[in-house]
């Protein structure tokens, strides 16, 4: 085996990686990438990219990763801000739905990674799932000790609003269902799973 080189051994070229692969999802798709095209653009060999990552899977968990932060952001800011349990539990669910949207509309070669990730349930979406659901139950036993909500199992109720929502959240069913009233139908949904939880 050959002594490293320098390229190999610098702290950053794990992120240069993503970075380049993200680049190249965006640009080429998700399926089209090849490890081999990242090395190249890189200037490195496939050889040495397989030192950082042991698989192209592993390379795309990682970028999934990181926009799935993202998007698990913007509900924690929500989650943890301003008004009552139920404004913020919509608030959630539309503003998770927008950014579904906005990917399938704005930033197409996201969006099929992201649902293939979803498709084949890949461990950073089950484990972005998992922390949504968790957030969500957050604020529903908010609602509960305010008196806004009824639920004996915050995090049960959370599961099931999730499911009940399924259509507005996942990249395939969201590319399916939409059309020009999307956005009422997502905020019509959002008031129905709230009056449910309702004393």
């Amino acid at each position: 085996m050959n002594a490293p080189t320098l390229e190999e051994v610098r702290p950053d070229t794990r992120s240069r990686i993503l970075t380049e692969a993200e680049r190249l999802f965006r640009h080429y798709g998700y399926s089209k990438t090849t490890v081999a095209d990242i090395a190249r653009e890189l200037g490195m060999s496939p050889a040495n990219v397989y030192r950082f990552f042991p698989s192209k899977l592993a390379i795309n968990e990682a970028i999934c990763s990181v926009i799935l932060a993202e998007r698990e952001g913007v509900t924690l800011k929500i989650a943890h801000g301003e008004g009552s349990a139920r404004e913020r539990l919509k608030a959630i669910l539309i503003a998770n739905h927008n950014m579904t949207i906005s990917t399938l509309l704005d930033d197409k070669k996201v969006h099929e990674m992201v649902a293939v990730a979803m498709e084949e349930q890949w461990q950073a979406i089950e484990a972005y799932v998992a922390r949504q659901r968790a957030l969500i139950a957050e604020v529903i036993a908010d609602g509960v000790a305010s008196g806004e909500m009824a639920a004996s199992d915050p995090l049960l109720v959370a599961e099931c609003v999730q499911r009940s929502f399924v259509t507005m959240f996942h990249p395939m069913l969201a590319a399916d269902c939409f059309t020009e009233r999307d956005m009422a139908d997502a905020s019509a949904l959002a008031d129905f799973i709230l009056l449910a939880l309702r004393p």
